[in-house]
């Protein structure tokens, strides 16, 4: 029996026992009780807001920051995470205690537990504790760091205070409530008091960093008396008396000013105050043994291991699983996976407020959690074999986003596939179809993919119909519908797919490839008129579309209009300096207006952007002549038959110079 007891402190501490004189209640528990049901009324009404007038300001959310790493959006996420990091600097990490829904959630788990007899155990993982900064990192760091990696500002493009779609970021209700149970209940039970911010948390990461320059925090005086009530009240799992005893005052980054341990504290040694910053503080006795026995290093490793499989195997998982919920998992599924592995090895293991096994003998307490155990072990592996499955599918996908989108910006774009595209049509075929046949659940955007493949085999019925499926559950609706335009255009039903072009482009209005490929269908079909319109509207609809503006410009060039054309062209190169088909288009109106000055510096600079194109030097030299430059003429077309010596244009151009010398 003294056996296993000590092996299961390895897993677990006890919090410390306190003197046998009663602790007092403390005052503080009420106050932060108020302060944080206060908290959850604020957002009640941020949210009852939004449902009522339909736009509100921003989530004042610390996860709403990423949108500055993304995109170098400021809104009022980033203000008030911003805001309160630099005030934990001065204050110490007291938004946790006093602001946080889900420190709430768990110190309302905590209370419930203990109210029944069952005090939550902390689980004192060094290697775990590195995944809250881990987790950071990827979210705020990681995002800005690719941006500049890529070659990307990082300058400020814009504030959005306001927002009508103001739960666009976050789950629906079911995962939403899923993510606060696990999350801000289950966590207690299995990881400790606070045992989602010690091993989840990623905020949390960079309050714990800045806590470490706080000025003010717990400070003791030399009336204490080392009784330790202020251990055995702490809800962050903060060995106290220890800390104040060692270093004077609470260096821990865990904790979160509650107050609780100032407050029940018989001598009144406590409080919370000024003086020295943990970063530089040293200690005033000599390093003893605590009584956290650290876990070994091999079960250290299975914590880190099975933590690292998990969250790989339930990130985002159907679609349904947040970055959140998937950290919460992972640290409960790490955890369950010592504790079976000490329920097999160890004759007698028990957990709070259960006795899973006696003297060899499994108890049913015991049996069902290792059944629960085996079940959730062959849901984690399915979950896994699903997310390679897709990892590999989308690799081979991605591969062949070149034809996708040429076929969706031109319905006469060729479709045939080399060796290479056609094993990956193969490859993402066979993955998607195991995800179809063997998932549990409907995998978001699955059908969308299957539908390109069957289209790119040349099935089209198959890809009709999982482009409905996908539309049907408004997945890709925009590019579904233009898929089943090109399909429809290639049966010939052209009604249906002018239709079909036309929803693209009610579901995403802003994308520039429906109109491209309707104009592009309508200008083919000789309706000019109608083309012109419908790049016209794109460009209203999408100002920044370069292509739009080109085709915009050779419709108007085709129909007659040359100044409208020549206006198109040159807003297009405005926007890209580089558009080669807008320059030499340009250059090729101005010179037949007569302009072949103008012409000649557009035909020059074309050619400097591409200087293997031996049609552009013979263009060049057609502005020259026209300008009668008949030396600088036959330079270009010397240029011209370098690049291409057997060419009968320039052959011809060249003989008809010389002979009108």
């Amino acid at each position: 029996m003294k056996s296993s007891k000590t092996i299961s402190h390895r897993l677990v501490e006890e919090p410390a026992v306190a003197e046998h004189r009663k602790i007092r209640p403390s005052r503080s528990g009420k106050r932060r009780a108020l302060v944080l049901g206060a908290v959850h009324v604020i957002i009640g009404l941020h949210i009852a807001h939004w449902l009522t007038s339909g736009t509100t300001m921003t989530p004042v959310e610390p996860s709403e920051a990423m949108a500055f790493s993304r995109d170098s959006i400021i809104n009022a996420g980033l203000i008030f995470f911003a805001a309160m990091i630099a005030l934990t600097a001065v204050f110490g990490r007291f938004f946790c205690g006093w602001g946080c829904h889900l420190v709430a959630l768990q110190d309302l788990c905590r209370h419930w537990l203990m109210k029944i007899g069952i005090t939550p155990q902390p689980l004192r993982s060094r290697w775990l504790a590195w995944v809250p900064t881990l987790a950071f990192a990827y979210m705020f760091l990681w995002p800005a760091a690719f941006r500049m990696w890529t070659g990307d500002s990082l300058a400020v493009r814009g504030m959005e205070l306001t927002t009508s779609a103001f739960w666009a970021t976050f789950p629906g209700w079911i995962i939403g409530g899923t993510t606060l149970l696990i999350c801000g209940f289950a966590c207690v039970y299995f990881l400790g008091a606070k045992g989602f911010c010690t091993y989840a948390c990623p905020y949390g990461a960079v309050f714990a960093a800045a806590d470490r320059l706080a000025p003010l925090r717990i400070r003791v005086s030399d009336a204490c008396e080392q009784c330790g009530h202020c251990t055995a009240v702490c809800s962050s799992n903060i060995r106290v008396h220890e800390e104040v005893r060692d270093w004077g005052m609470v260096v821990s980054p865990g904790c979160m000013k509650c107050m609780d341990c100032v407050s029940v504290c018989p001598k009144d040694a406590l409080s919370y105050s000024a003086g020295p910053i943990p970063l530089l503080a040293r200690r005033r006795t000599p390093e003893r043994p605590t009584r956290a026995a650290p876990l070994a290093g091999r079960d250290e490793a299975v914590l880190l291991l099975v933590f690292a499989l998990t969250f790989y195997a339930v990130r985002g998982i159907y679609g349904v699983v947040p970055f959140l919920l998937a950290l919460g998992l992972a640290g409960i599924t790490a955890f369950l996976a010592l504790t079976a592995i000490r329920l097999v090895r160890q004759p007698t293991y028990s957990r709070p407020g259960l006795r899973l096994k006696q003297g060899g003998k499994w108890l049913p307490a015991g049996r069902f959690l290792a059944l629960a155990c085996a079940a959730w072990l062959a849901l984690l592996l399915h979950s896994a074999v699903m997310n390679v499955h897709d990892m590999l599918g989308a690799r081979a996908y991605e591969r062949l986003l070149p034809i996708r989108l040429g076929l969706l910006s031109s319905p006469d774009a060729s479709s045939s596939l080399d060796a290479q595209q056609q094993a990956d049509v193969e490859s993402a075929k066979a993955h998607f179809f195991a995800i179809d046949a063997y998932g549990l659940l409907a995998w978001p955007g699955n059908h969308a993919r299957l539908a390109w493949i069957h289209w790119l085999q040349g099935d089209a019925q198959a890809a009709l119909e999982h482009s409905q499926a996908a539309i049907d559950r408004n997945e890709l609706a925009a590019e579904m519908h233009q898929l089943r335009a090109l399909v429809m255009s290639a049966r010939g039903e052209t009604a249906a797919a002018i239709s079909e072009w036309q929803l693209a482009i009610s579901a995403l209005p802003e994308a520039p490839e429906a109109y491209l490929a309707l104009g592009l269908h309508h200008a083919n079909a000789g309706e000019l008129d109608i083309a012109r319109q419908v790049f016209e509207s794109g460009v209203a609809a999408v100002p920044g579309s370069v292509e739009l503006r080109y085709n915009a410009g050779l419709a108007r060039a085709m129909s007659g209009d040359a100044a409208g054309a020549a206006a198109a062209f040159e807003q297009a190169l405005t926007l890209d300096p580089l558009h080669l088909p807008s320059r030499e288009n340009l250059a090729g109106l101005l010179a037949s207006q007569g302009d072949f000055a103008a012409s000649v510096q557009h035909f020059r600079i074309a050619a400097e952007q591409s200087p293997d194109d031996p049609g552009t030097q013979l263009m060049l030299a057609r502005a020259l002549l026209g300008m009668g430059d008949r030396n600088s003429a036959a330079a270009a077309i010397d240029n011209a038959l370098k690049l291409a010596p057997d060419d009968p244009d320039a052959l011809a151009l060249r003989a008809e110079v010389n002979r009108d010398r």
